[in-house]
């Protein structure tokens, strides 16, 4: 009996990481992954680097600020001549300030205002359970893997293919497919990072794609802060005025 009981105990904890995980949807994982990647609210320094197949490098700095699930606004530090310039997310809609011209204009998630493979969909990126809806896909030794479906039409990919490492349970790689199921990028997530405050994550993002052959762009976390912003920041008329939260 005694035997038996062991055989017993050893299946149930063999099976209980399995049945503990089973617990939770695949929508609450995936929430759960958004608030280990960024706080609700934030202040972040990102550097863009996009690289061409010669060889050929430019580079930007970014001031970033997020309030909640659909609203971010960017900041340009560098180079000079972008200096000043500012974009904004609000849900799926999007603006560009540029100082000399002193009037937002509209913008689309999949245009690149920096160029490179990142869009601006990337670059002011929110929750991925906002936009999407999860579902388990499989496991590797080491990692889970989860499928995302947009939860509509105007979301920039209609589906994402997630790997999350389970030791730790930080993401590692997402593919972005388009309606068509065609692969348009991958980015892979790099360099985990303590912040401070609780934040502890990847600190760098890179990109490829099979439709830009050879080239290659990186977003690098300098800097998160947990920050409770004013919604003021994240309005039309502030754009010009988002340097004041610096």
């Amino acid at each position: 009996m005694k035997k038996y009981g062991f055989i017993l105990a050893l299946i149930c904890a063999i099976s209980w990481p399995l049945y503990s995980s089973a617990l939770e949807t695949a929508n609450e994982f995936l929430k759960r992954l958004d608030s280990k990647l960024m706080p609700e609210s934030y202040e972040a320094y990102r550097r863009l680097i996009n690289e061409e197949p010669n060889g050929k490098k430019k580079e930007y700095s970014f001031f970033t600020l997020k309030n909640g699930t659909d609203k971010v606004a960017l900041l340009y530090l560098a180079p000079a001549s972008e200096k000043g310039r500012s974009t904004l997310r609000i849900g799926e809609n999007m603006w560009l300030f540029i100082p000399n011209v002193n009037k937002p204009v509209r913008i689309t998630s999949l245009q690149s205002v920096v160029g490179g493979i990142f869009n601006n969909a990337d670059i002011m990126a929110v929750e991925y359970s906002a936009e999407y809806d999860a579902q388990y896909d499989s496991e590797t030794p080491k990692e889970r893997i989860l499928s995302l479906k947009a939860k509509n039409k105007t979301i920039t990919y209609d589906k994402l293919k997630m790997w999350i490492a389970k030791d730790g349970e930080y993401l590692r790689k997402v593919e972005c497919y388009g309606s068509s199921g065609v692969l348009i990028k991958t980015l892979e997530f790099k360099a985990d990072k303590n912040f401070g405050g609780g934040i502890f994550r990847p600190s760098v993002i890179e990109t490829h794609s099979p439709l830009y052959k050879d080239y290659r762009s990186t977003i690098i976390y300098e800097k998160i802060r947990a920050k409770k912003v004013q919604s003021e920041a994240f309005t039309l008329p502030f754009m010009g005025r988002i340097k004041e939260f610096q």
